[in-house]
């Protein structure tokens, strides 16, 4: 990362070989610290979720948290960005969880591949449901949740994580293309999970039956239009144009991960 290379670059410039060693080991003292408190916040910010329901994403909630496991409450000072901190550490640890589960689902599919296989569609669709359902038992507080994403400070880490959740749900469902509609895919898959997961919060009927059909028609639809703008996208964009949309678009993916501190190897 860049407090490593910055590392690296005072060290050469200024320090001799044992000054060196002696930095080497100053930095995994920091590391280890690091991990320490890490370690420490993960497991205050996972005891404060049972308190959302009453608190909702706040403070609060992670004052409490940390005292129901032993650690003062103004131990919330570790969390700056408050009721965000929390947004993020659950945002992440459910696109964690689905990821997982996704990649197990295709490995099973390598074991067995005389069973019929899933549709794409089909495939996005569970996936889709699947993460959304994580959402559920905090339904009735995610409203302050997503409104704490929208305020500018934290749209960049909001936007990351949609945008690494949908290119691993794209990724595992099969939708391995090199060309720009790899990338056209993924955004629309974002607008409908937005779009599911806003329908969702106003969806009363019984284990929310409406939200899944609602899904699955966007899904329908999406698949419809793309594959009527994908006859002649290709070639109404001259090769040039569609190089740098296709940067473009891969530059933003790449940045949602960096922000995530998460690499591309599956």
């Amino acid at each position: 990362g860049f407090r490593s290379l910055w590392t690296c670059r005072i060290l050469l410039a200024e320090q001799t070989k044992n000054t060196t060693t002696q930095q080497s080991s100053q930095d995994q003292s920091k590391d280890s610290d690091e991990d320490y408190e890490k370690n420490i916040k993960s497991k205050i910010l996972s005891a404060s979720l049972k308190f959302v329901h009453d608190l909702g994403w706040s403070q609060q909630a992670i004052s409490a948290g940390a005292e129901s496991i032993g650690y003062p409450g103004v131990i919330h000072g570790l969390f700056p960005n408050r009721g965000a901190d929390l947004v993020q550490y659950f945002y992440l640890t459910c696109n964690s969880e689905l990821n997982k589960i996704l990649k197990e689902q295709a490995l099973a599919a390598q074991d067995g591949p005389t069973k019929e296989k899933k549709t794409l569609e089909f495939q996005v669709r569970d996936a889709v449901e699947t993460r959304l359902r994580m959402v559920i038992p905090y339904k009735k507080t995610w409203p302050q949740a997503l409104a704490l994403m929208t305020l500018p400070p934290n749209v960049p880490m909001s936007l990351a994580n949609l945008l690494t959740l949908v290119d691993d749900i794209c990724y595992y469902a099969g939708d391995r293309s090199v060309d720009i509609n790899w990338y056209t895919r993924r955004i629309v898959l974002a607008g409908i999970y937005k779009t599911t997961e806003l329908y969702m919060l106003q969806d009363n009927s019984e284990d929310h039956i409406h939200t899944w059909s609602f899904l699955e028609r966007r899904i329908k639809d999406a698949t419809q239009i793309h594959s009527i703008l994908t006859t002649t996208s290709d070639m109404a964009l001259p090769e040039q144009a569609l190089n740098r949309a296709t940067e473009t678009a891969n530059a933003a993916f790449v940045t949602a991960r960096n922000i995530l501190g998460l690499n591309w190897n599956r």
